[in-house]
């Protein structure tokens, strides 16, 4: 039997069943051209298509940290999905909205291996429960510095520094400032609006 298994519904996204079975890196990399999955724990859950508001605020947050890191000749690099970040080499493989690396020896042609600097996920009906609980644990295990929940329905930001084990909330009215650069770089999500 294949990936075509029964599927359960979880927080939106498309858990694969197989009543006990576990899958690994090799089923994610296995999948057909065009097919996205995340895997947590041996989990595998099927990525749906993004919104256009989903594309746009991407697009808009990929534009603000390219050009911060571009204008200053800077060592990390951002990187937008479907590009997958192999928490571990075994079970864990999750495909943030965006995310910057700056150890450029965790990259590779097929993805990030080991956290990102920063990961930012763009909250969707169908993504809810795992951007603000899931992804949230095992980014804080896997080492990644700081994560970025954007709710565009609440228009709001939760960021993450998961280093010193702080959140801060900010509206679409606010200037959010990066902690991986420590307040030299801020992002005005009035410019969304």
């Amino acid at each position: 039997m294949g990936l075509a298994q029964r599927q359960l519904y979880f927080g939106g996204s498309m858990l694969m069943d197989n009543e006990d079975k576990s899958y690994t890196i090799a089923d994610i990399e296995a999948l057909p051209e065009g097919e996205r999955a995340e895997l947590i724990d041996g989990k595998m859950y099927m990525m749906g298509t993004p919104t256009a508001t989903h594309q746009r605020m991407v697009g808009f947050l990929y534009l603000k940290f390219a050009s911060y890191i571009n204008g200053r000749k800077g060592k990390c690099e951002v990187f937008l999905s479907p590009f997958g970040v192999y928490l571990n080499e075994s079970d864990n493989y999750v495909i943030p909205d965006l995310l910057i690396v700056c150890d450029k020896d965790k990259v590779d042609e097929k993805g990030c291996h080991g956290g990102p600097d920063l990961a930012v996920e763009i909250v969707s009906p169908s993504s809810r429960r795992m951007d603000y609980a899931v992804k949230l644990f095992k980014y804080r295990a896997y080492g990644v510095r700081e994560y970025w929940i954007v709710d565009t329905e609440k228009k709001r930001i939760q960021v993450y520094d998961l280093e010193r084990d702080d959140l801060e909330e900010y509206s679409f009215s606010d200037k959010v400032p990066v902690g991986i650069y420590e307040g030299d770089l801020e992002i005005d999500f009035a410019e969304v609006l």
